[in-house]
């Protein structure tokens, strides 16, 4: 069990426990003692032979050790088995829905002994709610919407929690000699934000007969199978206990690239590529491109797209939306890579809802091999994050400042090698308020290298007037980046509305980027109005928006999206060195 599962599952015992209305410190120190799992850079599961190493965790006591213990043993928790019992396993996926947290559920279930997604949404469509303490019509409109987008997401997973699936099944199958190669396929092979399920191709010369059987019994085996779906010839399939569903599929050694085109998608770009080879008399499956029964190219992708007259086309690509011709044609983009980020602006700390201290962070970031970074804490109007107000700003500023003497001088990656110099600039992610005011005073937003505008709160606005909302927040003179301009939650949130046209426009004529917040739970702004973005040659940011140091490692989720988006390293504004970032911001 991974951390991520155990944190998850200690702080779903939680809320179990808050709509039960149990001890309110007891319900607190679950959360906390989640966190602490989560951030622990070391595997929880090879600790347990050391308790003690695991009471070092801050918010871990004996209380919390014993039930992590019970989560490592026993695969489950009892307390948590029990309230399932007693609410029905309903809860959980109540919990899944925006606008329903766990004293609203109480309530719900209080009153009217409803513990199912149907049930709520049956009493919200009854006007049943709102007769609730504390809630209205606007409450009852809010659950159904929340209903609604999980009904559409329900099944699938961020792009980060299906890849850690996917390499540990990878870990688990690696021991398998008979195993040449084991690759990644599917939706998350082309970076698609969420994943339905995980696809694995295997390959190798000696993987036939009993040797491909006893590998399959191996693959089922695997720790965190709930159910066997399958397991063939072909291929064998399994779910998690977190209901994501992987299939491993066998590949001969001639038909490698076939089967990794074939398997990789998308649906539309294989019917395209499909009818280019029926357009020579040939076919493509796969197991090759093949004129009648000679294969006339399979072993590697590169091959079989330059059998069809073109490039090979990166998998972020394969959506049927020009690549194609693009290829054919020898002007496919030169698309951005990890290695050309020089640095990442959107980073909180402990000043407002970070989990770590600038230095933290800063040291983090040298070892990511960064060159500069900006502080970019909440302002006041987010008070659930502990958001700036003015004093706590002008402070907090100076407190960069002087980091930033101490790191440009040259400080030693902890990762170790030679010391390098950081940059480390002052910043704000600064509330967009409902009439578009920025949430700060102009004379404070002055003395900031990085001001990135968000919006935070009123997400119910009609398109027009949320259109103006951003582009009053745009004419500030001291708005440099949008950040995360949709306000997405995937799986969550849907996407605010609004003219994003009009916003493009204004954004090129003041001057002002977008962000591509490479958080797994945003990835907002989304591939295609990053692409309008390249296309209308309004500059890109790429930030991870992390709160701890591991949250560095989520840049490569932001790169996939803007790989996705056809942008090269020009179109990104943190591939230039610091001083060169700063001359192509807005300026002040």
């Amino acid at each position: 069990m991974t951390n991520r599962e155990i944190a998850r599952r200690l702080r779903e015992t939680a809320d179990l426990m808050e709509i039960a209305g149990e001890d309110p410190f007891r319900i607190r120190s679950y959360r906390r003692g989640a966190d602490a799992v989560d951030q622990c850079p070391q595997a929880i599961s090879g600790l347990i032979v050391e308790p003690k190493k695991i009471l070092e965790l801050p918010g871990i006591g004996k209380g919390l050790l014993a039930a992590i213990q019970e989560l490592l043993t026993q695969g489950k928790l009892e307390l948590r088995e029990q309230l399932l019992q007693r609410y029905r396993p309903g809860m959980l996926e109540l919990l899944q829905i925006s606008g329903l947290g766990p004293k609203t559920i109480a309530l719900i279930f209080e009153r009217f002994q409803a513990s199912s997604v149907d049930e709520v949404e049956k009493l919200a469509r009854a006007g049943q709610l709102r007769t609730l303490p504390r809630m209205g019509e606007q409450s009852e409109a809010k659950i159904l919407q929340g209903i609604e987008v999980w009904r559409k997401v329900s099944g699938r997973f961020l792009l980060n929690q299906a890849e850690a699936a996917a390499e540990a099944a990878k870990e688990w199958m690696l021991g398998i000699a008979e195993i040449s190669s084991l690759t990644i396929a599917g939706s998350l092979r082309r970076g698609m934000e969420t994943i339905g399920d995980v696809d694995l191709l295997a390959c190798g010369e000696k993987l036939q007969g009993a040797a491909r059987e006893a590998a399959g019994e191996h693959f089922v085996a695997m720790p965190g199978v709930e159910q066997v779906l399958g397991q063939g010839a072909e291929k064998a399939s399994v779910r998690l206990h977190t209901g994501l569903q992987i299939d491993l599929r066998w590949l001969t050694p001639e038909s490698l690239g076939a089967g990794l085109q074939y398997f990789t998608g998308s649906q539309a770009h294989n019917i395209a590529l499909r009818g280019r080879a029926v357009q020579r008399g040939w076919k493509l499956n796969e197991y090759g491109l093949m004129q009648d029964e000679h294969i006339i190219a399979g072993e590697t992708e590169a091959a079989i797209y330059q059998a069809l007259g073109l490039e090979w086309i990166p998998p972020e690509l394969r959506e049927n939306s020009g690549e194609l011709e693009a290829a054919e044609q020898g002007k496919l983009p030169r698309l951005v890579e990890v290695a050309d980020l020089r640095g990442d602006v959107h980073m909180h700390t402990v000043a407002s809802d970070g989990k770590s201290s600038i230095e933290e962070m800063a040291d983090a970031a040298l070892a990511r091999g960064c060159e500069y970074i900006a502080i970019t804490e909440h302002s006041q109007a987010l008070a659930m994050a502990r958001g700036l107000d003015a004093a706590r700003a002008r402070k907090h500023i100076q407190l960069i400042r002087d980091a930033d003497a101490i790191y440009r001088q040259g400080r030693k990656p902890s990762t170790g090698g030679p010391e390098r110099p950081l940059r480390i600039f002052t910043g704000l992610e600064v509330d967009i308020l409902a009439d578009g005011r920025l949430d700060m005073d102009n004379d404070v937003l002055a003395e900031m290298d990085v001001v990135i505008g968000s919006l935070h709160s009123k997400f119910d606005l009609p398109p027009a007037a949320m259109t103006r909302r951003i582009l009053r927040a745009i004419e500030n003179p001291h708005l440099r980046i949008l950040g995360h301009l949709t306000a997405r939650r995937l799986l969550r949130r849907a996407a605010v509305e609004f003219d994003f046209e009009a916003v493009l426009a204004a954004c090129a004529r003041a001057g002002v980027a977008l962000e591509i917040n490479a958080s797994p739970e945003r990835l907002d702004l989304n591939d295609r109005l990053a692409r309008r973005c390249g296309q209308a040659g309004v500059p890109v940011v790429i930030s991870t928006d992390a709160h701890q140091p591991r949250h560095f490692e989520h840049m490569r989720y932001g790169v996939l999206l803007a790989r996705r988006a056809w942008l090269e390293p020009a179109q990104v504004l943190n591939t230039r060195g610091p001083d060169a970032f700063l001359a192509a911001l807005r300026p002040r």
